[in-house]
């Protein structure tokens, strides 16, 4: 993973004739349309509280308990929710966009 300026960028890294290749994917659009429920959900699949997330994202509890609730992460700022998919992620968590999904929706699930 590499974090530039607020945006969370993955690079698939491959070799070929000594040469390393870094392909981008940009996970800025996704982390936009992160909800509430996965937040809650990814907290509940490592068994963290909201102060354990808030901790590891370097953020204040009532930001966390606001990202989770209706108003969702919109009602954040930008590096807040980047913050919190970065806490989440290195902890282990996948997020699914609806497409990745077979139902259709938004999701999480853990790294194998």
């Amino acid at each position: 993973m590499v974090y530039l300026y607020g945006t969370c960028e993955s690079f698939s890294v491959t070799h070929h004739n000594s040469v390393i290749v870094l392909s981008k994917y940009d996970r800025k659009k996704k982390m936009t349309d992160l909800t509430s429920a996965q937040i809650r959900a990814a907290r509940a699949l490592l068994d963290w509280t909201q102060p354990k997330l808030a901790e590891m994202a370097k953020l204040s509890v009532p930001t966390v308990r606001r990202m989770e609730s209706a108003r969702g992460p919109s009602a954040s700022t930008p590096a807040n929710v980047d913050a919190v998919c970065r806490a989440l992620e290195a902890g282990g968590v996948v997020f699914l966009a609806p497409e990745e999904n077979k139902d259709g929706g938004p999701g999480v699930r853990l790294k194998l």
